[in-house]
């Protein structure tokens, strides 16, 4: 995947890959967690890259599936121990805020570059974070 063959044009393409992975263990009958908005962000964009990467990267979808369900299930014991703030940051296309149960107190802050997140943003317009979400729009590399 190096060089100009490289499906992936920029570090927000990888956001759109491991959202294409959620939604594709999403659809899975014995699936370990539901994200029923990672195939709307992982967009045709997504579909491009997950058709361009050799099939080595394809079968390496459970390390991403694996990482999702330990986050989550980290998060939310943090959250049971009393945490009141997460700060994702390179917060990419997660969906956490919206599909996690959380209480409604819970603080979310969500950090990563501006357009990726005016995309998020869009892409979920009208759909409710089940906890208070705040985005800041910041490139983390300057």
């Amino acid at each position: 995947m190096n060089g100009s063959s490289s499906p992936i044009r920029g570090v927000a393409d990888t956001a759109r890959w491991v959202a294409l992975y959620r939604a594709l263990e999403t659809e899975r009958p014995d699936a370990v967690f539901r994200d029923p908005w990672a195939r709307r962000l992982a967009g045709q964009r997504g579909e491009d890259i997950l058709a361009a990467v050799p099939a080595s990267a394809r079968k390496a979808a459970w390390a991403f599936v694996a990482r999702t369900y330990n986050f989550d299930h980290y998060i939310q014991d943090q959250v049971r121990r009393g945490v009141t703030l997460v700060v994702n940051l390179a917060a990419g296309l997660d969906t956490r805020p919206y599909r996690l149960e959380l209480p409604r107190t819970l603080r979310w802050v969500e950090v990563d570059q501006p357009e990726l997140l005016a995309e998020k943003t869009a892409a979920m317009s009208g759909i409710e974070p089940v906890c208070e979400l705040q985005r800041i729009p910041l490139d983390l590399a300057d």
